[in-house]
This record gives structure tokens, C-alpha cells and sequence, in this order.
């Protein structure tokens, strides 16, 4: 049994702090600075914080060994679950040639690649975030961009980008929901206020993804529609949170800002569309397949731009019926909840730490529900089970380097959960006074971009955030939400989402050259929601906390 420690250096907050913090640096140093490939940097960054764990927090090493382990089996299930049975779908659309008859159907939308990364990296995204989450937005998105012809660099930052403002309310709002249970406040009241934050933040957001895809001129082309896709997205997500659902509030706000941008693009458009030559990267089919390549000069045929559409539809379906009540209930059934073997852990004041729990919800799992869009996508691809087999088993190549950097840097998460290491950080912080109000969103981002979860940053920071609002005589509900809002910033620089998208579009080994594009909108984003939080602290914005 071992019991967490918050102060081990010289009984002080704050050098703890400072010890405990050493692991994170080293990661993002080796991967923005010294351009390490991920999974080695993962793997220095886990022994780091293994021997802080054992040497400075006193922590027994194989108590610290089977955190380690258990963070390794929640990186594969069910993250990495939901990833590689995601791709395997895009590896699908590759084998029959579909993914080039998308690209095309993309283009007579719009043919304009600033405007095809709002609808597809933003809208799309925020509805596949809705549906699933945990990183499926970014691996979907990411290779739909590639086949439009994006450099397989820029689909990864602008998906990565895109997957921010939609995350408070990701997978049916399970983050908001995950807070409501760790701090006792109503869900209903906690979406409410978060729905007073991120669309805020939604506004400006398809404004950057025009910037990075072409910089100041693409602002100046291409704004109304940016902006439009924003304001509508914030409205649809203000008001489906406050007034209709939270579950719905990503659906809603996404259908309807896809629906503005289409609906804007048929009376106006760029002066001159914008695009580059399509690239082959990482194997993706971004250049015709010979099975489709006679028909670049030609319409395609109705039924294979249905078929090429048929995957993501599919995907929609089967998550949209997943999460129909009596559907999950009695998926639910295959749920088994059971303790970490070996590990014993009492949290910093005696009480038993729910981090040796591991829930196998095997047939709720984002992950498996993305498997039977897979099979059901066979079939309607009319693809033969040895080619799918064999598309299966090039993902599985394709993942391996991320594979092993998503599974390191949850042990990560769980070893400087389990020793203390990131409570310390955390409480820490929640000493600033009434100047937490500024600081709130930072520790949620700080979550978020450990553990690469908004769920597991508002499960570990989610209580803190109320026990320190209540010593600094803030709203609880206001800290509380900007824990979750804060944490959707962490996502784009999270180690595990970058590896994601790297190993998305082919350029596994430069999760670093993705960090270092995507590291300032985070930190810009970051410093706006802090304003923003610290103003709603105050008496000029405290009209909006519920």
C-alpha cells in the first residue's frame, strides 16, 4: 500500500513542484527542442518520472512499475483501439480506390482547400468528436485532408487545431458529465457554464485553421466563411448546452455550421481558389489509384461517390444507435469493472484512490463501435475479407511507432498520478489566492496535455478546482468549468494525439515538427480563456456563471 505524498521535497509545495514538473519538461524539450522522435522521448520522459516516483516520492518500485503497466493497457484500450480500427477504415477507402472519389467530391463543394479545412477539419471533426472522441477526430479528419491534397504536415496541424472548442463536449459530453461526478455539481450546470466559454473560443478557431492552411492572405480571402462557420458553431453551442442538451451540443453546433459554410459557398466564393499539388505521404492514396485513375478526366459513376461517402456515414450511424439508451444499456452489459493486480493506492489524505480501477466497457468502447463500421464498411465497399485483413495489418505497421508512444506516455500519466506528482503541481497552483481565476484554465490544459483526455484531466483536477475556488471565495462552478474548457487547449500538444496524427498522415518520427507548429495557437488560445475566466471571476463578466 502505498499513500501519495504531496510535498516530498523539503516539505515544500512548491521545490516539490518543481521536481515533480521535470518529467513534462523533458518531454516537451526532447520533442520541440531537440526533435526526438515521440516514442523515445515518451520512454525517457516514463523512466524520468519512474525514478522521481520511487526515489523522491518515496513510491515502491513495483507499486510504481504496475501503474506504469496499467497506464501502458489504458494507452491500447481504449485509445489506441479506437485509432487503429479508425484508420483501418481509411486504409479500406484506399484499397478500393474510394478515397480518391472522395477527393473529387470534396472539390466540387468547394474546391478551395481553405474552405474544405473548415467543413472537414472543424464542422466534420466537432461531429465526430460528439460521436466518439478520444482522438478520432484528429486520425479521421487528418487523412480526409490528406486526400483533398494537403501536405501531410499541414493536415496534422490544422486537424490537431480544429480539435479543440468541440472537446469540452466530446463522446455525448462524457467530460462534463466525468466533472460532475468528481465534484458533486450539476452536470446541466457545469455544460451550461463551459457552453458560456468554448464558444467563445469557437469563433476564432476556423479563423486559424484558414491562417495556417494559407496564411494572412487566406484570412483576408476567406473570412466570411470562417467566420460564419464559427459564429453559427458558438451559437449551436451555447444554446443547445444551456437550453436543450449538453450530450448535443457538439451535434448540433456541427451540422449547423457545415450546413452555413455549404449554404454560404453556393452564392459566394474566393476570388481565387486556393491549393497545392497533392504529395504522396506515408503510403495514403493522394494521388489516384490505377483502379481509379482512368476516371480523373470523367464524372464519377453515382454509386462509387456513394460508396466513398458510405464509410464516414456508416460511422455516424453506428455511434449515433450506440448511443440510443437502450442500445447502451445493453451493450453495457459487457462492461466489467475490475482492480489493477498488485496495486494499492490511498490518495494524499488516507482515502482509497480510485486509480487501480480499470473498466473494460468492451462493446461501448468508441473503439469496438468503430471495428462494426469497419466490417459493416467491407461490405459496402465490396472488399473481400483477405483485403481487409491484409488493410488491417498495413494499419498495424503504419501505428507501430505510436502504438508505443500513446502506451509510454499514459504510463507516464498514470505513474505521476499515482505517486503524487501531478496532485502536487495541481495544489500547488491552487495556492495563487483569487488569482486562481487566472490560473484555473491552465491546470485543466496541464491535465489534459498529459493524459491527452479532457475525461482524465477533469477526473484528476475536477475536485481541486472546487476546493480551491472555495478557499479563494470563487464560483465553483466557474473553476470547475474552466478546468474542462482549459483542457480542450491541452489536446493539440498532447504526446498522444500528436503521435496520432503523425502516424495519420505517414510522418511517424516528426511528432517534434507538429509540436512546434501547434504549440503557439495552443498557448495564444490558453491566455485568452485565462482572460476570459479571470473576467467572469470579476464583476464585469460575472453574469455569466450560472
Amino acid at each position: 500500500m502505498y499513500q501519495q505524498i504531496l510535498d516530498p521535497v523539503a516539505h515544500s509545495l512548491a521545490w516539490s513542484s518543481l521536481v515533480a514538473a521535470l518529467p513534462l519538461l523533458t518531454l516537451f524539450v526532447l520533442l520541440g527542442v531537440l526533435r526526438v522522435t515521440a516514442w523515445a522521448a515518451s520512454l525517457v520522459s516514463l523512466a524520468l518520472a519512474l525514478a522521481i516516483a520511487i526515489l523522491v516520492y518515496g513510491m515502491p518500485a513495483g507499486q510504481a512499475l504496475l501503474a506504469g503497466s496499467e497506464g501502458a493497457a489504458f494507452g491500447f484500450f481504449p485509445i489506441l483501439w479506437i485509432v487503429i480500427n479508425a484508420i483501418w477504415v481509411f486504409q479500406m477507402t484506399v484499397e478500393t480506390g474510394h478515397f480518391d472519389v472522395l477527393r473529387r467530391s470534396f472539390a466540387q463543394v468547394s474546391d478551395d482547400q481553405r474552405i474544405q479545412a473548415i467543413i472537414i477539419a472543424f464542422s466534420f471533426g466537432a461531429l465526430i468528436e460528439a460521436l466518439a472522441g478520444f482522438g478520432t477526430p484528429v486520425a479521421v479528419t487528418s487523412v480526409m485532408l490528406i486526400a483533398l491534397g494537403f501536405k501531410p504536415l499541414k493536415a496534422a496541424v490544422v486537424a490537431l487545431t480544429a480539435n479543440t472548442a468541440p472537446v469540452a463536449f466530446g463522446a455525448m459530453a462524457t467530460p462534463i458529465i466525468t466533472l460532475g461526478k468528481v465534484t458533486g455539481l450539476p452536470s446541466d450546470t457545469l455544460g451550461a457554464m463551459v457552453g458560456r466559454q468554448t464558444p467563445i473560443l469557437a469563433v476564432f478557431v476556423p479563423l486559424a485553421l484558414v491562417v495556417i492552411v494559407d496564411g494572412l492572405r487566406g484570412l483576408r480571402e476567406t473570412w466570411p466563411a470562417a467566420l460564419v462557420c464559427g459564429v453559427v458553431f458558438a451559437i449551436g453551442q451555447y444554446a443547445t448546452s444551456n437550453f436543450i442538451s449538453v450530450p448535443l451540443a457538439d451535434v448540433v453546433a456541427s451540422l449547423l455550421s457545415a450546413a452555413a459554410v455549404v449554404a454560404l459557398v453556393r452564392i459566394w466564393r474566393p476570388r481565387e481558389p486556393y491549393g497545392e499539388p497533392a504529395v504522396i505521404a506515408g503510403g495514403a492514396a493522394d494521388e489516384p489509384t490505377p483502379e481509379f485513375a482512368g476516371r480523373v478526366g470523367r464524372p464519377d459513376a453515382r454509386a462509387d461517390v456513394v460508396r466513398a461517402y458510405a464509410p464516414y456515414a456508416i460511422i455516424i450511424v453506428v455511434f449515433v444507435i450506440g448511443q440510443i439508451p437502450a442500445v447502451k444499456s445493453l451493450l453495457d452489459r459487457a462492461t466489467y469493472v475490475v482492480k489493477w493486480p498488485g496495486l494499492h493506492l490511498l490518495n494524499a489524505k488516507g482515502g482509497v484512490s480510485p486509480l487501480p480501477t480499470f473498466t473494460f466497457n468492451l462493446l461501448t468502447t468508441p473503439g469496438t463501435q468503430m471495428l462494426v463500421a469497419g466490417v459493416i464498411t467491407m461490405i459496402a465497399l465490396r472488399l473481400s475479407v483477405p483485403r481487409a485483413l491484409r488493410a488491417y495489418g498495413a494499419t498495424l505497421h503504419q501505428l507501430r511507432w505510436a502504438i508505443v508512444t500513446v502506451m509510454a506516455v499514459l504510463a507516464l500519466a498514470f505513474v505521476m498520478n499515482a505517486s503524487g506528482q501531478t496532485i502536487t503541481l495541481g495544489t500547488w497552483m491552487a495556492g495563487a489566492g483569487a488569482a486562481f481565476a487566472l490560473l484555473s484554465p491552465i491546470l485543466g490544459w496541464l491535465g489534459v496535455a498529459v493524459t491527452g483526455s479532457d475525461t482524465s484531466s477533469n477526473s484528476l483536477f475536477g475536485a481541486l478546482q472546487v476546493t480551491a475556488a472555495g478557499r479563494a471565495g470563487l464560483s465553483e462552478v466557474l473553476m470547475a468549468a474552466a478546468n474542462s474548457s482549459g483542457g480542450v487547449l491541452g489536446k493539440m500538444i498532447s504526446p498522444q494525439n500528436l503521435a496520432i496524427a503523425a502516424a495519420a498522415v505517414g510522418l511517424n518520427g516528426r511528432e517534434g515538427d507538429i509540436f512546434r507548429r501547434v504549440i503557439a495557437w495552443s498557448l495564444l488560445f490558453l491566455a485568452c480563456l485565462c482572460v476570459l475566466s479571470a473576467l467572469q471571476a470579476s464583476p464585469v463578466l460575472s453574469w455569466m456563471v450560472p
